[in-house]
């Protein structure tokens, strides 16, 4: 009973928590304080997927100049809403945004993928109009969520890839194809580069690590 109470206490302060602060605008507030505008020519926008990178290949970022800007769980509106303060109040060179499953998934409720699509184009035109170049990844694959089952991300993730791709062509925006480089037989990931059929490990990370930085090569024109 006492163990079911103190669960119910802290699904309760959480929820109370996510109703005042929605799109977790508090997350990095202090650590953009710290920073010098333009002293990191790269952001990573991202969910739970980049926040994961930052602490499973620290050296990636720390090496060269990169910073993470990723929060497990978040979806589309949520990144737009904190996109000013942690993207282009930063003033980088380069955004790479990888966003889109966490809104298949129904995070924040349902949402259709031209939904997620609006979301993605009004990151980048904010970061365009701020002359910041921009980078948009595929989403990364899943056969099912584990939280949100039934959601058929398998067909719809490569269907919002799709889109992605289509509007980085007509939009000179640069599309970042990590799905190519790790899907596995039934539209997820490879079962030795995740630990859960959504998230990367380390082996993972390291297949995305040098398309990233080619991508990033690429619209520095280096």
């Amino acid at each position: 009973m006492k163990n079911t109470l103190i669960a119910l206490f802290l699904l309760f302060t959480h929820t109370t928590m996510l109703s005042q602060d929605w799109a977790n605008l508090t997350q990095y507030q202090a650590a953009n304080a710290e920073l010098i505008p333009g002293e990191h020519p790269v952001i990573f926008m991202g969910n739970s997927i980049t926040e994961g990178w930052v602490n499973a290949m620290p050296e990636f970022f720390t090496n060269n100049g990169y910073l993470g800007r990723g929060i497990s769980g978040q979806t589309t509106p949520q990144m737009l809403l904190r996109f000013r303060q942690d993207v282009i109040a930063l003033k980088p060179k380069v955004v790479v945004i990888l966003a889109g499953t966490n809104d298949i998934a129904g995070n924040t409720g349902p949402m259709t993928l031209a939904q997620v699509m609006d979301n993605v184009k009004s990151k980048a035109d904010l970061a365009s109009a701020n002359g910041i170049k921009v980078i948009i990844a595929s989403v990364l694959q899943s056969f099912d969520y584990s939280w949100a089952p039934e959601k058929q991300p398998n067909l719809k993730i490569p269907e919002l890839n799709k889109m992605i791709k289509t509007y980085c062509a007509g939009s000179m925006h640069h599309y970042l194809d990590y799905f190519s480089a790790m899907v596995g037989d039934k539209n997820d990931l490879r079962a030795e580069i995740t630990y859960d059929s959504v998230h990367p490990n380390k082996i993972g990370y390291e297949i995305m690590a040098p398309l990233a930085s080619m991508a990033i090569g690429k619209v520095l024109g280096q």
